[in-house]
């Protein structure tokens, strides 16, 4: 459907997802490729809007892109990089990460968008535009929008879920009273696409000096878009904006302009920490900004997202298709909502130390600087919890360690990859050559290496169960109940 609110059939099985950004897209199109009915609702008009502050795609991210066909193509429309500096002379070496992407991608949003926009499209997703969210009710088995039209007409759409992935002023999150805690950190950030005279050395230009910080990166178009901020210019985001402004503040913390001119678009924002302190409410869940923000330091935000959609999207599918129980949803807020606190503690510190001023603050910045370039697992870890690699989730007590880790791409016996096989959607069992499987109805493959663990790997690429000497075989009754459930047709 295209710009006009419709009434659907109460309590169907499908879900509406609210908001067409990328963790929305993502969502909607992993239930869509489940089977599942999907309407997406999105209040702006049918565009893909160049406006997106997002230009960092991270390894973890790129991984779950992969795993849906999209990575290659993304990657083609962007550059790569094997470093990532953080502040003065601290940077992350990306080249050695256990990953197919060992680097980041310095690409638009908007390029993220079109793939994942063709990719719901393709899957079946309908869309709804120019339709505003006015209210919410849900009971015991279903949820009722209430949405108004491009001219105002109220119309009512059910589901059996809706998901709020419409942004930081979410509208799903508000009707269902939740609150959204935290502060403005960083007020009156400019924003300005402009075309420069000088190229600059790195594809990634940041730096902070004093009370001025700024962040240039590539369209590809010719056009780059720069960040900046100056602490002692602090005015509310309606406040005019010209380009001598931005180019000051480009002196300030880059020492030079680049010989900034074209502007074809300027604006002001401020940068919020905040988080709800729940992303499900019954019938109701949240991902992306909708859930929590953070500052833009370290481009965390989208990639963030992008990993919500990625874990709920198969739980979502299973439960609307009958094949787990209502209680696995359980396992999102659990499994993501400490993800979004780290990286809001990691990218507000990032922030912090970047913008450090006085002089113990400074002190501090050298100690950590020094401490990360002398110690190797801290290193290790604050590159982990940058790229997303590093996350893993809770575990069972007395689980194999494995259970709950991030599975890194590996080539299979046939000769195909992980990620490769993790395109259907479904669980793939990764047993050692020769071990039988007594079931039916699972993905099975072999590891083309000589391990003798057997491994059941989720849809999102995490482990679900593991055991160490599987040569006596392999049988569904081994697995955690809500993957059975899942995995078995």
């Amino acid at each position: 459907m295209n710009g006009t609110a419709h009434h659907s059939t109460p309590h169907d099985r499908s879900v509406i997802v609210v908001g067409s950004g990328p963790t929305g897209l993502l969502l909607a199109g992993d239930l869509a490729a489940a089977g599942v009915p999907v309407t997406l609702v999105e209040r702006r008009s049918h565009r893909i809007s160049n406006l997106s502050r997002a230009f960092v795609v991270h390894a973890r991210t790129l991984e779950q892109l992969d795993a849906r066909g999209l990575a290659d193509e993304i990657e083609e429309k962007g550059r790569t990089l094997d470093r990532l500096r953080l502040f003065g002379s601290l940077s992350v070496d990306l080249s050695g990460l256990h990953s197919r992407f060992n680097h980041l991608l310095v690409v638009p949003q908007y390029e993220v968008e079109k793939a994942l926009r063709r990719r719901a499209d393709e899957a079946g997703v309908s869309f709804s535009y120019e339709t505003e969210v006015t209210g919410l009710t849900q009971g015991t088995d279903g949820v009722t929008l209430q949405v108004r039209d491009k001219d105002g007409k109220p119309a009512e759409l059910s589901a059996s879920y809706v998901v709020g992935t419409d942004g930081m002023r979410s509208a799903v999150r508000n009707a269902v009273g939740l609150p959204f805690p935290g502060k403005s950190v960083i007020r009156s950030v400019v924003l300005a696409d402009v075309r420069l005279t000088e190229q600059p050395d790195n594809l990634l230009t940041v730096n902070a000096v004093g009370d001025a910080f700024a962040f240039i990166a590539p369209f590809g178009d010719g056009y780059y878009r720069v960040i900046g901020w100056n602490r002692s210019r602090d005015v509310a985001d309606s406040e005019p904006l010209d380009l001598d402004e931005v180019k000051e503040i480009a002196r300030l913390a880059l020492g030079r302009d680049y010989g900034m001119h074209d502007a074809r678009w300027m604006s002001r924002f401020h940068s919020d920490e905040r988080q709800a302190p729940h992303y499900r409410v019954g019938r109701v869940l949240l991902a992306g900004d909708a859930a929590h923000v953070h500052t833009p330091a370290g481009g965390q935000g989208m990639n963030t997202g992008l990993q919500d959609a990625a874990n709920l999207g198969w739980k979502l599918a299973a439960v609307v298709n009958g094949r787990a129980a209502e209680a696995l949803l359980d396992t999102y807020e659990a499994e993501r909502h400490p993800i979004g606190k780290a990286v809001l503690r990691s990218s507000g510190g990032i922030v912090r130390m970047a913008m450090a001023k006085r002089p113990w603050t400074l002190a501090g910045r050298a100690a950590l600087t020094a401490f990360l370039g002398r110690v190797r697992p801290a290193r290790t870890r604050a590159v982990g919890q940058i790229t997303g690699i590093g996350f893993a989730y809770p575990a069972p007590k007395g689980a194999h360690p494995l259970v709950g880790k991030r599975v890194p791409d590996v080539t299979l016996a046939d000769g195909t990859r992980l990620y490769e096989a993790l395109r259907g959607g479904e669980f793939v069992l990764i047993l050692p050559e020769g071990t039988a499987y007594k079931s039916d109805g699972l993905r099975v493959a072999h590891w083309a290496s000589g391990r003798r663990t057997a491994l059941l790997v989720r849809p999102d690429g995490y482990a679900a169960w593991a055991a160490r000497d599987a040569e006596g075989g392999v049988k569904s009754t081994d697995f955690p109940r809500e993957f059975v459930t899942y995995s078995l047709r």
